[in-house]
């Protein structure tokens, strides 16, 4: 049997690729952007939300899609080479008003009811006990707030196939073995998510990208937002 691979090597390794495996020139990264750019539309620039916390913010890629006005937006991650990544790429109008912090998703050190929006991008596949970890962002979240996630469609067919057209090839030129890591990474089927999410939110407002209609292996994205009671 193989040794087991060294997980500090990993995580400096795909912290420094991220960006170019996900958001770089390839058709899947194309995609990768307009997840999040669907993920921002019911919330243009009259709409204002006092404190955004964004979980699994990595080195805030999508802050740059976020077209609400705000007083203070956070970026949180575990990971601190995205991190500064996230501080340095910061523009100069931006500094007074986002944030930096090292914070576990699934245990967050805010205060209850204390963000106006938490927004969560290709994290929660990641988490083990999403259903906790749900209640827990849930915890944060004012009443009237907004809870906003974007998930992949992982294990779907047409994900399966995207990954294969550029993540997968990249990921192997880095040295990264793309596959064993994403066994590891994504615990958690788009299909099992989203039963968790329609039960604990009945009111929640669902769009799946690009074809719309509710299946995991027609669409790349589930997308929902719900406000909280």
């Amino acid at each position: 049997m193989r040794a087991e691979p060294d997980i500090d090597t990993y995580n400096m390794r795909l912290a420094q690729a991220y960006d170019a495996l996900n958001y770089g020139r390839s058709l899947s990264a194309w995609f990768m952007r307009r997840g999040h750019v669907v993920l921002e539309r019911p919330f243009g620039p009259d709409r204002h939300f006092g404190k955004v916390v964004e979980v699994g913010a990595g080195a805030g890629e999508h802050l740059g899609f976020v077209r609400h006005t705000f007083d203070e937006y956070l970026l949180t991650d575990w990971n601190d080479v995205r991190l500064e990544r996230a501080r340095a790429a910061l523009p100069e109008a931006l500094r007074a008003k986002v944030g930096v912090a090292r914070e576990d998703a699934s245990k967050l050190s805010l205060p209850d009811n204390s963000v106006d929006r938490l927004v969560a991008c290709h994290i929660l596949e990641h988490m083990y006990r999403p259903h906790e970890v749900l209640r827990e962002w849930c915890r944060v979240v004012r009443k009237g707030g907004v809870l906003s996630i974007l998930l992949p469609c992982d294990p779907g067919l047409m994900w399966r196939l995207g990954r294969k057209l550029g993540p997968r090839t990249n990921a192997e030129r880095a040295g990264i073995d793309y596959d064993y890591w994403m066994a590891r990474e994504h615990v958690n089927p788009i299909n099992n998510l989203v039963v968790f999410l329609r039960y604990y939110f009945p009111q929640i407002e669902e769009t799946w990208y690009p074809l719309r209609v509710p299946s995991m292996d027609l669409n790349l994205f589930y997308l929902c937002h719900v406000t909280k009671t």
